[in-house]
């Protein structure tokens, strides 16, 4: 199994990812034609305390065992790699079988508890067998994040959005003629049953890179002694914090849609309305927002081995080169993705969905989401460095200001004071995690790239803006109205970029502006 390099690695999630969202925003298309803004609606209620399992399940292990997997390849410690793996395995697969018997025989209960909307009932009961294998999944893909082995997460992502797409379109048009709850629980088991592919996938490739190293590596077979052997405590050292951070998230997700529709519910709308508002946020504008987030996925996914690795070594010259490299892809393609979703808002929601009236909403978002593609890798950079304590705290003072926010916006002003709450928690969470990295190791900026990009910006929207409406008078369909404007809008971005060399690495580090 070939170690990559960080930019290597980076790329092959990147290219991976934009495949993954590729086919889960055809998923989502299928889903929204199907079961419509209600049955979407449903689908995002179905699964309330879904994320909390899986969060206990794994109790932090997968960027724990990214990280502990990093540094002992750096040391050439083979025999730790396979205990942390040993360990792993063991802790995640006995929670996983706790929980998941937990959640169905109590999946009654928590009905009433949580549902927003009774009708997701089964919709939730479907997707709960998919707590034991996301965890076993998650423990091989920071194992492999930690060898710094990107093909299989990216192969194995694209296998399950795969199997998932032919499964809904199979079962939730047979299941449709019996009511759309009914469909809701199809769809859901379909993405079970894409996870289990996936998990097929990845277990194959592990079995088939480890069967040579273990032979080469006879090291790897001997024992170590209980009262040395701190694997577990390590990795919850790490584990932890994320298991905090991700119980109060868990927690917050969990209530998000019911609080919504009570906040909604205050402001005036019915309980079927508010659902179908919901739908509209959070399974149309929301994935829309999220869409061209794959890139900062695939930063943060390599960030944290990488980081990782340069911190065992004190190589603090490496960090800040990963750091400044994750950033400045951050702003060049987080930019123009922000001022495209803003500005094209209806004529996408329209054409993908059939639902203009969710634009106003993404709207709302968009400029306010420009800050998420900075927050992951900001984040990968603190797990990194080992401060999962501190992404935990940042955590949850975003979580309860969000709640405050679309609990309050949300009652007074509907679903666009929803959808704006949502917007400033993003708001904050980079924030937070901004300055917890500039207090670690600090942050250099060459603000000479912020001038170039915005440069680039302006350029593509009055390019874009002029290909709408010479597309317009030409009368060539709104789909193709949108697709030139895109198109054009980022053929003059591109070029702005290489006129102003801004796709050309910055100065050295001494420079730049130092924020700490």
């Amino acid at each position: 199994m070939n170690k990559q390099s960080f930019m290597r690695g980076t790329f092959i999630l990147t290219v991976s990812s934009f495949f993954t969202k590729g086919l889960g925003f055809v998923n989502g298309i299928l889903l929204a034609r199907f079961l419509g803004a209600e049955g979407v609606g449903l689908l995002m209620i179905a699964h309330p305390l879904l994320p909390l399992f899986i969060t206990l399940t794994e109790l932090g292990l997968p960027v724990a065992i990214s990280k502990l997997v990093s540094e002992a390849e750096a040391r050439g410690d083979q025999a730790r790699v396979k205990r942390i793996l040993a360990v792993s395995l063991s802790v995640t697969g006995t929670l996983s079988i706790v929980l998941t018997s937990a959640a169905l025989f109590g999946s009654k209960w928590i009905a009433s508890l949580v549902l927003a909307d009774q009708r997701a009932f089964y919709a939730m009961v479907a997707i709960t067998p998919i707590i034991p294998i996301v965890a076993v999944s998650a423990v091989l893909k920071g194992y492999f994040r930690g060898r710094q082995n990107m093909n299989p997460l990216a192969i194995s992502d694209i296998v399950e959005n795969l199997a998932q797409i032919i499964v809904i379109i199979g079962v939730v048009n047979i299941l449709l003629p019996y009511g759309i709850a009914y469909a809701a629980a199809g769809a859901m088991a379909a993405s079970v049953i894409g996870e289990g592919f996936g998990l097929l996938y990845l277990f194959s490739m592990f079995k088939w890179s480890n069967r040579g190293r273990a032979k080469a590596n006879p090291q790897l077979a001997e024992g170590v002694s209980p009262k040395k052997d701190h694997t577990l405590r390590d990795l919850l050292r790490i584990g932890l914090p994320m298991t905090g951070s991700g119980l109060i998230h868990s927690v917050y997700r969990a209530f998000l849609p019911l609080l919504i529709t009570k906040s909604l519910v205050l402001y005036g709308i019915g309980v079927e309305m508010a659902t179908k508002e919901f739908g509209l946020l959070a399974g149309y504008a929301i994935p829309l927002l999220f869409l061209p987030s794959f890139f900062t996925q695939s930063l943060s996914t390599a960030l944290i081995p990488a980081i990782s690795e340069a911190s065992v070594d004190n190589n603090s010259q490496l960090m800040h080169k990963h750091m400044d490299m994750a950033l400045r892809i951050a702003l060049l393609a987080g930019l123009p993705c922000t001022v495209i979703l803003y500005l094209w808002a209806e004529p996408l929601t329209g054409i993908i969905y059939h639902a203009p009236e969710a634009g106003a909403l993404l709207k709302i978002v968009a400029p306010l989401f420009f800050f998420f593609y900075f927050e992951a890798p900001l984040q990968a950079i603190l797990l990194g460095l080992g401060k999962a304590s501190t992404v935990m705290w940042n955590h949850i003072m975003t979580n309860i200001f969000e709640v405050s926010m679309i609990f309050v916006l949300g009652s007074n002003f509907g679903t666009k004071g929803v959808a704006l709450g949502f917007g400033l928690g993003m708001v904050l969470a980079t924030l937070l995690n901004f300055f917890s990295v500039a207090s670690t190791i600090g942050i250099y900026f060459d603000f000479r790239i912020f001038f170039k990009v915005g440069a680039g910006v302006v350029v593509m929207t009055f390019c874009g803006l002029g290909a709408h409406s010479f597309f317009t008078r030409m009368h060539v369909g709104q789909a193709i109205e949108l697709l030139g404007s895109l198109f054009i809008s980022l053929l003059a971005y591109a070029a702005t970029l290489q006129l102003t060399r801004a796709l050309h690495g910055g100065p050295k580090t001494p420079t730049m502006t130092p924020v700490s």
